[in-house]
């Protein structure tokens, strides 16, 4: 941050030095880094998110950002019935991005607001 104080500092105008055109690039080369560590990721996060609500079917064992465990009984575009209780056949209607993650066969429930490990 004191780098950036005394950058600025330095592209004064009247200076004649050309400071601003040295601390463009410095700008430039903060955003890129931003860029890839920052932002990229997360967009590739909500693309596989999105993937992942697209691909909801019927029979799905999901669990919600709630933390509510359901199986899906059925998928609207914008919204998923969740059978929460076998024995009272409770249902309840969720947003379809209210669903966290599918529920893998292994019983493995997705981290949510975590990246999972690749397997």
């Amino acid at each position: 941050m004191d780098m950036l104080v005394t950058l600025i500092a330095q592209a004064q105008p009247g200076q004649g030095d050309g400071g601003l055109l040295t601390v463009l690039p410095m700008f430039a080369i903060v955003f890129a880094i931003m860029y890839l560590l920052v932002l990229r990721p997360q967009q590739k996060k909500e693309s596989e998110r999105q993937e992942m609500l697209k691909k909801l079917q019927k029979n799905d064992k999901v669990v919600t950002t709630g933390g509510i465990f359901g199986i899906v009984t059925s998928v609207k575009e914008d919204e998923v019935t969740l059978k929460v209780d076998d024995t009272q056949n409770v249902r309840i209607r969720f947003a379809r991005s209210a669903i966290a993650g599918i529920i893998g066969e292994d019983g493995e429930v997705p981290p949510v607001g975590e990246d999972r490990p690749k397997s």
